[in-house]
């Protein structure tokens, strides 16, 4: 894993009309996972069946991706924020899945540096 540019990120996701966001995702899904020991979760799975739902299965992607950083801080040995699953949903709900992206971004990077 390496790390990643967010101010990038965010203005390729807006420039692309949100084709990047989506390979972001994939990414940023992916990362945590591995960070976190935890292949059950898939990208390009979360990526698809949020489609499907038409958005409904973001809202579990977005609390699971809290649990999942939190388990990934935790197995580094590094503090953990236990709030980050209920922070992410609420981001969800009030559609900034952009600034979910970019939270988990940062915490990603914080602990590749």
């Amino acid at each position: 894993m390496q790390q990643k540019n967010i101010v990038t990120c965010v203005i390729l996701s807006l420039v692309t009309c949100g084709i990047y966001g989506i390979i972001w995702m994939i990414a940023l899904t992916d990362d945590t996972g591995r960070m976190a020991g935890d292949s059950n979760m898939k990208g390009s799975t979360a990526v698809l069946l949020t489609i499907v739902t038409c958005g409904i299965y973001g809202y579990f992607w977005a609390y699971k991706m809290g649990e999942l950083l939190t388990k990934a801080q935790s197995a580094q040995g590094k503090a953990t924020d236990s709030n980050y699953p209920v922070l992410f949903l609420v981001l969800q709900i009030c559609s900034l899945g952009i600034v979910n992206c970019a939270l988990i971004q940062n915490e990603l990077n914080k602990m590749v540096a």
